[in-house]
């Protein structure tokens, strides 16, 4: 009779959590609402987006948390938008991903790519630490750097267990080099002449987001924004086997941690967790062409409509105080990562030539 009841009560329990989150959730909302007005507005007066909508959003929640803190009625929906919404983003991501356009690049250009993103991976954690950098910052701000940006900060962010301040000081500062280097890295086609593939792979290696991609390779032409779009691309895709790696270790790290304390090691089952899961079975879905080219659109654009309502929950845990304590190392961090990439980038297409 108990088990009955406590059966006939789920659906209530199950209502009243979802009424206890829709404070929160309507809150970010607001934000992401507000966050794709301003991008639309870049859009019309600019032709495409300096500033997209998920920085933005992440900027509006810290500055709503600087001068009100939400109360705990709205803590519940916050922490959903922040996380579960944002494993959701990271799983349906996976349907935009085909392995076809890759293997069509050619194996040398691949191998130097994959490189690439190798080498600055370790460069840029190393060069973050030796700042004096906390691990998990240091390693959101390598994966921004060397593969795609916010896409990826956000993505690793979960799997490592960022806190909401290592995530915001990540993006905000990778953000703001972003910009510029799609407004400066044009400068450099008659500084290096630059052929029009060479400059696509450079732009395709160095700029953070795939929109801020073509942004810098059109003035360039048509060549230049194929060939960019496909390297980064290319670099986008590294962000699977990077984060099932990462979860992995970090697995191990809990399996261990468990086992001193007397505890049981995690499971087969634990060790990826399931967004990771989700995010390659539609990637190898995609690939095999069982997921339309007619969902990808619409799915694509929910997981990016769902980011950018985690990075608004994100921002509104924001203490900004905390980004003023490391703002000049995590500047200087990013910083010299980002010339770290270029300046292997500029050394890659000598050999494309």
């Amino acid at each position: 009779m108990a088990n009955k009841d406590s059966e006939q009560g789920r659906p209530g329990s199950a209502l009243r959590r979802l009424g206890a989150a829709l404070p929160g959730v309507a809150l970010c909302l607001l934000i992401t609402v507000t966050s794709l007005a301003i991008q639309r507005l870049e859009e019309r007066l600019f032709g495409h987006p300096y500033v997209e909508a998920l920085v933005i959003a992440i900027l509006l929640g810290m500055a709503v948390r600087s001068f009100w803190r939400p109360p705990e009625r709205w803590q519940i929906g916050i922490a959903f938008s922040a996380k579960q919404l944002l494993e959701i983003a990271v799983t349906l991501l996976g349907a935009s991903i085909s392995f076809a356009a890759i293997a069509a690049s050619g194996s040398l250009l691949l191998a130097a790519i994959i490189g690439t993103v190798i080498v600055a991976l370790g460069v840029s954690f190393g060069v973050a630490r030796a700042l004096g950098l906390p691990t998990k910052l240091s390693i959101l701000i390598a994966c921004g750097n060397s593969i795609c940006g916010n896409s990826a900060i956000a993505a690793v962010a979960p799997v490592i267990g960022a806190d909401g301040d290592d995530i915001a000081s990540s993006i905000s500062f990778t953000a703001v080099l972003g910009v510029l280097m799609v407004l400066g890295l044009p400068l450099l086609i008659p500084l290096l002449e630059l052929s029009a593939t060479q400059y696509g792979i450079l732009a395709g290696l160095t700029v953070y987001a795939v929109p801020q991609v073509l942004a810098a390779t059109v003035p360039a032409g048509v060549v230049s924004t194929q060939i960019g779009t496909l390297v980064k691309l290319v670099r986008v895709l590294m962000l699977g086997p990077v984060v099932v790696g990462l979860s992995l270790i970090a697995s191990r790290r809990r399996g261990v941690g468990a086992a001193k304390a007397g505890g049981k090691p995690a499971g087969p089952f634990k060790l990826v967790p399931w967004f990771i899961i989700g995010f390659l079975v539609l990637a190898a879905l995609r690939s095999l062409q069982i997921v339309p080219d007619l969902v990808v659109e619409p799915v694509t654009r929910t997981a990016a409509l769902l980011t950018v309502v985690s990075m608004a929950a994100l921002g509104l845990g924001v203490d900004v105080r905390v980004l003023s304590n490391v703002g000049g190392k995590v500047t200087a961090a990013v910083t010299l990562s980002l010339m770290l990439l270029l300046a292997m980038s500029i050394l890659l297409i000598q050999l494309f030539k």
